[in-house]
């Protein structure tokens, strides 16, 4: 009997032995390095890395369109404006629709829908388009990335689809590197759908003030609406941003130029940033004009041919109804110092392969 009684606490010992070793296993089990987090109710999902905010995907009733907001280096830094979401001390507050990352353009079938935000009356409200989020339909996350595949529509004033747009996010990174890939795909629906040559497009990033260009004077800038707006001369400390595009152009002279990348190198408190936006090959109109402005405005547009080149290229891209393109772009985020244009290059040849 005795016996029997120290067999089962044989067996009892062996099994909490045991408990505790599967316990003590899981409890230190790695964490995945990228996770991707929906949150329905607050209209949005978060992409965290190593446990640190990376960027989230949002849609809230206040913005026109969905966008990603706020991007971060690898150390936390914000490198996008705050202002209107979450205001920051210094900086502009110029362009409210000019909110994190965005894709979106400003003359489709005739409607606005760069410039469209809470901002536009209620009586100029019929000449600009909204994007309305429809669905995640994928999310996944690994070591090496996550990924968000959303769906979302382009919508007259009165509710009607024009464009199906289907957007896949991956993002990546590793030690002081981050990049955010999409790829865009814009199907229309039941009519043709004309995007007229426009200087505002199409894929653009709000910057930080420390990644501004130092303000020389102030400045006006007229939309193709003809609104006009003030952009001020502001205290320059801090300030350092400086464009370079692929064809040894820089500063503000990046503007209405074409180049397969522009990279962006600044500092902001100690930390040396550089953001990259990649064109690729594949899409219409490469290599890209850039709208590329000091204040803070940095965008890929490669269907504004006409507004860029006065008048001597035209491009007026169009879709018949069912048809569908494909615009691809990567943004590099580099933390601890400046990228060269060997590196930039090396990441555009890598990237131009798919």
């Amino acid at each position: 009997m005795i016996k029997n009684y120290k067999k089962i606490g044989s067996l009892m010992l062996a099994g909490s032995f045991m408990l505790v070793g599967a316990m003590t296993l899981s409890s230190f089990k790695k964490e995945k390095r990228f996770v991707i987090t929906e949150n329905k109710a607050e209209k949005r999902v978060d992409i965290t890395v190593d446990g640190k905010p990376f960027t989230s995907y949002i849609y809230p009733e206040s913005l026109m369109k969905p966008v990603l907001y706020p991007i971060r280096t690898a150390e936390g830094t914000l490198v996008t404006r705050g202002w209107p979401m979450d205001p920051r001390p210094g900086e502009r507050i110029d362009h409210p629709h000019h909110v994190g990352m965005w894709f979106n353009y400003g003359n489709v079938n005739g409607l606005d829908f760069w410039n469209n935000s809470t901002a536009i009356p209620a009586e100029k409200k019929s000449g600009f388009g909204t994007i309305k989020h429809v669905s995640v339909n994928k999310m996944s996350a690994d070591d090496n990335k996550a990924e968000l595949d959303v769906t979302m529509y382009w919508q007259k004033p009165d509710g009607t689809n024009l464009l199906k747009e289907d957007t896949k996010y991956i993002f990546t990174g590793k030690g002081e590197e981050r990049a955010i890939e999409l790829v865009t795909k814009l199907t229309a629906l039941k009519e043709d759908v004309s995007f007229k040559d426009n200087k505002e497009g199409l894929l653009g990033i709000r910057l930080a003030r420390e990644l501004e260009h130092p303000s020389e004077k102030p400045e006006k800038f007229t939309d193709a609406n003809g609104i006009a707006t003030d952009v001020a001369k502001m205290n320059n400390e801090g300030v350092t941003g400086h464009y370079r595009s692929s064809e040894g152009i820089e500063g503000d002279d990046v503007w209405a130029t074409r180049g397969k990348w522009v990279n962006l190198n600044g500092k902001i408190g100690n930390e040396l940033v550089s953001l990259v936006i990649l064109d690729n090959p594949k899409n219409v109109g490469y290599p890209t004009y850039w709208h590329a402005r000091g204040y803070g405005l940095f965008a890929a547009n490669p269907l504004g041919q006409k507004e860029f080149s006065n008048g001597k290229e035209v491009l007026d891209y169009q879709l018949k109804a069912g048809q569908s393109v494909t615009f691809r772009y990567k943004v590099l985020i580099n933390s601890g110092s400046n990228l060269s244009d060997d590196q930039v290059n090396a990441e555009f040849n890598k990237f131009a392969k798919k």
